[in-house]
């Protein structure tokens, strides 16, 4: 059995180095490059990974599902740029490629974030699960602009160990990703026939900022648990306002390009 690992990049020329060093242990790196201007192509295939240049942007799943369509590996693991592999989980990984799965034909990930600089144990962020490890032939992407997943055609488990996520390193990167990943969202919401407006994006952000920081504990993780936990209201507040524009119901509708 063989593992295939794919990503997707844009100008990840700061991240691609660390990534594929944690997944060394993989048969091959595939790698959908759309118009990077950086060095990302040349230091991934530096490394041994197939680098494929893709014009346009289709959203994240159309592209993960072109990366997808590129792998040979009986097994694939779809990761993103700003993701490692812990030692713990790498091991889990090739014991599941060997045979050692049972009968599961995708697997969950137990993926921890880095906010602004510290590891965030609690709130939304965490466990923040995600099925990234799966059969070739049993599992492709949702079509979704953003927030696309696995879907599995059987039995599903879940892996020990950390998918560690190095996203966000300042408060401007993390406002700079809530406004194209809110858009993105709100596009996907609207065409699966949801509507928004500014009740609905009062209501929902109250309620995720509730979720994220009592209920789920976020307050545990101190000062940028808080921050957190607005970032993440803010996030919702905005989707759903967007979402009311998308759909004509807040001032002038827009095109969802």
């Amino acid at each position: 059995m063989s593992l295939s690992v794919t990503l997707i990049t844009h100008n990840e020329g700061a991240n691609i180095v660390d990534c594929l060093k944690s997944v060394a242990f993989a048969d091959e790196w595939v790698v959908v490059d759309s118009g990077s201007t950086d060095n990302t192509r040349e230091l991934a295939e530096s490394l041994g990974a197939r680098v494929v240049r893709s014009d346009g942007w289709p959203g994240f799943g159309p592209q993960k599902n072109k990366a997808l369509a590129l792998a040979t590996g009986d097994w694939v693991l779809s990761l993103d740029a700003d993701e490692r592999v812990s030692p713990e989980l790498a091991a889990r990984i090739q014991a599941v490629v060997a045979g050692q799965g049972g009968a599961a034909l995708g697997f969950e990930l137990s993926r921890l974030s880095r906010f602004c600089g510290q590891w965030m144990h609690h709130g939304d962020w965490y466990p923040d699960r995600v099925l990234r490890l799966f059969r070739r032939d049993s599992g492709r992407f949702t079509d979704d602009q953003v927030h696309e997943r696995v879907v599995v055609d059987g039995p599903t488990a879940r892996l020990q160990g950390h998918l560690l996520h190095e996203t966000m390193p300042s408060l401007d990167d993390a406002i700079d990703k809530m406004n194209r990943y809110s858009r993105g969202r709100a596009i996907d919401k609207v065409r699966g026939g949801k509507r928004g407006g500014l009740g609905a994006a009062l209501s929902h952000g109250v309620w995720a900022f509730l979720r994220s920081y009592v209920m789920r504990r976020g307050f545990l993780d101190g000062k940028l648990g808080f921050v957190l936990a607005m970032y993440i209201a803010e996030g919702t507040y905005y989707r759903y306002l967007k979402m009311g524009i998308l759909s004509g119901q807040l001032g002038h509708s827009i095109e969802p390009s």
